[in-house]
């Protein structure tokens, strides 16, 4: 017997342990003396209550549903990909590289060629763990992680003796070129008549991520190669006997993910920075996880879940502008949102399943 709805798990427990993390943070914000429904106005005014609010909800969004698809790939075939951090940065690299370096005409070349220069140096970077989790059985839990940690010494170094340019202090690279800046949702809507804020840093890099997920969900629910990722993630040992190739799901399902953690950096690195700078993944890997988690390791969950936490980072840096609410309980609310749709998630998920079970009995009674 099913233990309950499909809509029940893909909407009403994530839903309830929102509604939780949510109720915890209010408990916390008026343990501090300070009033859980202004602050929870003040959140939504900022992040949706206006052009400039929703910009910037929209660009964090981006990369969230960026991070948040290469984490769900990598969850389909039973793999945890933490190195999404790195595999980012590293991408950013890539874009840098195209960038500085290949005159462009326009910013549309610019644009496929740096997505694909992010994409192939975040696929590089999942490689050698993908390899030794294929080959060697090294977990890819401790590598990915490991290997965050090599890819920001690796920037650093680059930034700091390859890429700066002379005279400049911070470690980041020369502004790109204007004919590989990307046009903003502004200069998008403006010959429409729809005003947007110009300051917004949402830019075109939200229509490839939404894109993105439109071929994730076509590569993963609609192509063999998806359903052998898929199979492999439900019982390796029964897709071997059915002659899938381990060391191919392993490769190809961590090359995804990479590749799609690179291109996030298409949004920060190219879209808002127009240069590349030390810290500009900003989490957003780690955050990943927590999207991929919430929305149940579909492409459309993954951009609910990520609009969600583009709210959180917005709101929650009005929050901490405007109110005596510091910053640090701002990443305590972020913090509970995550730990009640990860790691906490059965302890909802129980209580629910037992009353649909009844509820199934009493009607089949």
């Amino acid at each position: 017997m099913q233990k309950m709805p499909r809509w029940a798990d893909v909407a009403l427990i994530p839903l309830l342990n929102l509604l939780i993390a949510f109720v915890l943070s209010g408990l916390v914000i008026l343990a501090i003396g300070e009033n859980p429904i202004k602050a929870l106005q003040t959140m939504i005014t900022g992040a949706l209550g206006s052009t400039y609010g929703w910009g910037y909800t929209l660009y964090y969004a981006t990369n969230f549903i960026f991070t948040g698809l290469a984490v769900s790939i990598a969850f389909k075939a039973a793999m945890f990909n933490i190195g999404g951090e790195g595999q980012a940065m590293i991408g950013g690299l890539g874009v840098a590289i195209v960038c500085l370096y290949i005159p462009f005409p326009h910013w549309t070349v610019a644009l496929l060629f740096a997505m694909a220069g992010g994409a192939v140096f975040g696929a590089a970077w999942a490689l050698i763990p993908a390899y030794l989790q294929a080959r060697r059985g090294s977990h890819v839990v401790i590598t990915t992680i490991m290997f965050n940690f090599i890819a920001a010494s690796l920037l650093n170094y680059v930034l700091v003796n390859v890429l700066r340019p002379k005279g400049e202090m911070n470690p980041q690279t020369a502004n790109f070129p204007e004919s590989t800046h990307l046009p903003t949702l502004h200069d998008v809507l403006a010959p429409i008549g729809i005003e947007f804020s110009r300051s917004a840093p949402v830019n075109v890099s939200l229509f490839i991520a939404l894109a993105a997920c439109v071929i994730v969900y076509l590569l993963m629910w609609r192509s063999r190669l998806g359903y052998e990722i898929r199979a492999f993630g439900l019982s390796p040992e029964a897709s071997v006997y059915a002659g899938i190739s381990p060391f191919k799901i392993i490769m190809v399902a961590m090359l995804l993910s990479g590749g799609l953690s690179g291109m996030m950096s298409i949004n920060n690195t190219m879209g808002e920075a127009e240069r590349l700078v030390l810290n500009s993944v900003e989490g957003a890997g780690f955050i990943g996880i927590a999207v991929a988690l919430m929305g149940r390791n579909h492409p459309f969950g993954v951009l609910l879940a990520a609009l969600l936490f583009g709210f959180l980072y917005q709101g929650g840096s009005e929050l901490s502008l405007w109110t005596k609410i510091p910053r640090e309980l701002v990443t305590v609310i972020q913090a509970l949102v995550i730990l009640f749709t990860g790691a906490l998630d059965n302890m909802v998920r129980g209580p629910v399943e037992r009353a649909f079970i009844r509820a199934a009995k009493r009607g089949a009674n």
